[in-house]
């Protein structure tokens, strides 16, 4: 259970990169699955939302536009929250770096179980519901995670990316080269490393898409609450450790006020 929490720990290894690379990749497989069977679209696939900006501006269809847009600009605006987010708690030594953005997702997640039905019928100006800008924010935020925990090298719901490097480093492995031929630093290595970590979450975004599939087909929105609450229970341990430097961050903060106020 320790090393679980470990996960969102400010001192990084690589390890606890793919770790937590994992299981994102579960939880967006778990989430984009169960968006498909309430919304009939994937609200992390961007490559789409982008091709589909393109081909309706060709072919007149405003209204498409505006869906495609919202959520770009939703997953935008996530992934843009958890820079911020990240940024604000390296310059504060704050331990819970990573932990905020989880929380944050977490937070977003619950309503979005217990009351998921009810965002479908919320209007928004892009004419699609908030449920489909709400899932696409929390995917953005979600990868973004991902990368700054492991320097972009962890892509937790860009399956497109992690298929490429994967299918790269078995082209590798297949490459024939004969000893002494070719110098050192033009032979081909491959590395199972990278094979194993693109492999693995590739496998966990699938596993996690088969269950909140079939989680939301027997249980509807409900489903996404043990998720929201697994992020929750990782998000915890460092938040508990800043709570001394938290408060004297705020401290600080309403002495600051009041001096200014004062003048």
């Amino acid at each position: 259970m320790r090393r679980l929490f470990l996960l969102t720990n400010r001192h990084r290894a690589p390890s606890t990169n793919v770790g937590l690379g994992l299981l994102l990749a579960f939880n967006a497989g778990a989430v984009n699955a169960g968006g498909f069977l309430v919304l009939g679209m994937y609200t992390s696939h961007m490559t789409g939302f982008a091709s589909q900006v393109a081909d309706s501006l060709v072919l007149g269809h405003m209204t498409l536009v505006l869906n495609a847009l919202g959520a770009i600009l939703a997953f935008i605006s996530g992934a843009g929250t958890c820079a911020v987010l990240v940024n604000w708690s390296r310059a504060h030594r704050l331990h819970s770096v990573y932990a905020l953005p989880l929380l944050l997702e977490a937070g977003l997640m619950f309503p979005f179980g217990l009351a998921g039905a009810i965002t479908l019928t919320w209007s928004t100006p892009f004419a699609v519901p908030l449920t489909v800008l709400l899932l696409s924010f929390i995917m953005g935020l979600q990868n973004a995670v991902g990368s700054k925990t492991s320097g972009g090298s962890v892509r937790t719901t860009h399956m497109t990316g992690n298929v490429t490097d994967l299918g790269m480093e078995l082209g590798k492995l297949f490459y024939w080269s004969r000893s002494g031929k070719a110098p050192t630093l033009l032979q081909v290595r491959r590395s199972r490393e990278r094979m194993a970590v693109c492999g693995g979450l590739v496998a966990m975004f699938v596993l996690g898409g088969i269950t909140g599939a079939l989680g939301f087909k027997h249980m509807g929105f409900v489903f996404v609450v043990p998720v929201a609450a697994l992020l929750l229970g990782l998000s915890v341990p460092p938040l508990l450790r800043d709570l001394p430097r938290s408060r004297a961050l705020m401290g600080r903060l309403s002495a600051r006020t009041t001096r200014e106020a004062k003048r």
